[in-house]
């Protein structure tokens, strides 16, 4: 199949495209890199009657850091993510987190903003957000600038908190210092597959303590899951195998996953216990 015919766009402003956004909010689409929409159009499971290109415009493509955060905008490459020079943890996990990003042409063409405002709940950049508690900075012609929190953000599958005529300008992650130690691990069928069970771990690990924990898991739920229970075992604890099987086997129990021809809910249940101590047991620090 092939997209309907639609009107294409490419502004050279910010302005300009809040404005082409504006004009028709509920039937235009933004178009960065165009991974995961135009295999959409094709099957017309997405059939915008406006295309507004934002590849012309300047300043919406790259890392930088803010104070204690790192921003990254909406129209970086994953390659530049992959190939990002953020010091320490954050850096690291950016960068093994990208390795599983598809195969290297979708990675020189998809976008960072790209994967975080389609909202695939297997999606590594969501799964990333979700883990770190993002912040997103959206902004539309008639409301200006605003600021949503990873936890309000991701709604339900292939939707999110972002209005029809807003643009999703950039992503702010805390930039963690060396006590902290990051983590992922993924299962997919192929190389380049999204993973049917992706686990990620972030823990702060404090004369040989965890003191903070957090564990967010993909294709469990509809948006990435915040499993609260792995993050309970594990505070307080050693960062042990027992602690790994433990927190594991909590996240196991907490989750309630799909069933579908990838697998059933007792298999991915069982994904999350194998996984989430491969992400935990090769955390990173630097």
């Amino acid at each position: 199949m092939k997209p309907r015919s639609f009107e294409y766009r490419a502004p050279t402003s910010l302005a300009e495209a809040l404005a082409i956004l504006a004009e028709d909010p509920d039937d235009s689409k933004v178009l960065a890199g165009g991974q995961s929409l135009v295999p959409m159009m094709n099957f017309r499971l997405a059939s915008p009657g406006t295309l507004v290109d934002i590849n012309q415009i300047p300043g919406l493509s790259g890392i930088r850091t803010v104070d204690d955060r790192v921003v990254i905008t909406t129209r970086t490459r994953h390659l530049q993510v992959q190939n990002n020079s953020v010091p320490g943890p954050l850096g690291s996990l950016l960068r093994h987190a990208a390795a599983h990003v598809g195969h290297l042409p979708i990675r020189t063409r998809g976008t960072f903003g790209g994967s975080i405002a389609h909202c695939d709940s297997a999606s590594e950049w969501c799964l990333v957000a979700s883990l770190l508690d993002a912040e997103m900075t959206a902004v539309s012609k008639a409301r200006g600038e605003r600021t949503i929190a990873a936890a309000d953000f991701f709604q339900s599958i292939f939707t999110t908190a972002l209005e029809p005529d807003e643009l999703l300008l950039s992503v702010s992650l805390p930039a963690l210092d060396d006590t902290w130690r990051t983590g992922i691990a993924e299962f997919a069928r192929r190389a380049g597959d999204f993973g049917i069970v992706t686990t990620t771990a972030a823990v702060r690990v404090v004369d040989d303590v965890v003191r903070e924990a957090r564990v967010s898991i993909g294709g469990v739920s509809e948006v990435p899951f915040r499993s609260a229970a792995a993050e309970q075992a594990l505070v307080g604890q050693a960062l042990t195998d027992a602690a790994l099987v433990a927190a594991a086997e909590a996240a196991a129990d907490e989750v309630d996953p799909p069933s579908d021809t990838h697998g059933d809910a007792a298999y991915r249940r069982d994904l999350v216990r194998a996984l989430l101590p491969r992400a935990l047991g090769t955390t990173v620090g630097a």
